[in-house]
């Protein structure tokens, strides 16, 4: 069953920017925020993240030492 959220104190300037952006994508603002908040649920937040990483790295046991981390970034730059 779906629900209604409604959010109260927007900022003029946010809703004018959210409104071009649905309007670009040819949607109402119900539609542009409805696809919006489904995409923003479907991903993890940061912190969920960042423990299920801690909890995957207390499981496996391993440690990657900084210098190899640095070592892969430097090795993708030109």
């Amino acid at each position: 069953m779906a629900v209604q959220i409604t959010i109260r104190g927007v900022p003029e300037e946010v809703r004018d920017e959210l409104a071009m952006r649905a309007a670009l994508q040819c949607q109402s603002m119900q539609e542009f925020l409805r696809c919006e908040l489904a995409r923003l649920a479907e991903r993890p937040s940061v912190g969920m993240w960042l423990q299920a990483v801690r909890n995957r790295k207390v499981g496996t046991k391993t440690r990657i030492p900084p210098s190899l981390i640095l070592r892969a970034r430097d090795a993708d730059r030109p």
